[in-house]
């Protein structure tokens, strides 16, 4: 018996994934002019982000390093893998470090990850406000932000935490959304003055 040649996404055939679509495993090495995501195992062109995005993705990511506890380790822009047809990829994943192989890995497991940041963009909207924060609770994500710009180009993070029982995110108690100065505790305490993410 002749064992089936696993097929691979190229330039030339993205756009035309298998019937059950795409692996991450056969689009690893898949090279396109633009940013793109896997999804359900089709292959997704990522919007471009703005110079805001970029700065505040970056801030978070600064701060929360320099809140780190351990066990915890801080990726940015890093593959997390939900499903072999779905390695979404956050602004800023906070995992657990024990048992990972950073040499090693590929991605980022989802059982790993315990805190993902998504700042919005233009392009992101529907993604991060609602496909992506249901499918990272779906597999167990134990809290979630989600950066907006306010109405005076400020940030502001809206903070989830997973109920258990409901298997979906549910706004932080007393205070889900931070204005002016995040603070909180969870998944270890972080304080973040939210001007300060949109200073060069």
């Amino acid at each position: 018996m002749i064992a089936e040649r696993l097929e691979k996404a190229t330039p030339e055939n993205w756009m035309f994934p298998p019937e059950e679509g795409w692996t991450v495993d056969q689009v690893e090495d898949l090279e396109l002019p633009f940013d793109w995501e896997l999804v359900d195992g089709v292959v997704v062109v990522r919007g471009r982000t703005v110079p805001w995005h970029n700065c505040v993705r970056a801030g978070i990511e600064r701060r929360l390093v320099g809140c780190l506890v351990e066990p915890y380790g801080v990726l940015s822009e890093q593959c997390v893998l939900i499903d072999k047809y779905n390695p979404p990829v956050p602004d800023v994943v906070v995992l657990d470090k024990r048992g990972f192989d950073l040499f090693q890995a590929k991605y980022v497991p989802v059982e790993k990850a315990v805190l993902i940041v998504e700042v919005v963009s233009p392009g992101s909207r529907q993604d991060d406000r609602v496909r992506k924060p249901a499918m990272y609770a779906t597999a167990g994500v134990p809290y979630y932000w989600r950066v907006e710009r306010g109405e005076n180009g400020l940030p502001e993070v809206h903070e989830y935490w997973l109920h258990q029982d409901r298997g979906e995110y549910i706004p932080r108690p007393m205070r889900p959304c931070h204005t002016g100065k995040l603070e909180t505790e969870q998944p270890f305490p972080v304080t973040i003055d939210l001007a300060s993410l949109v200073e060069l």
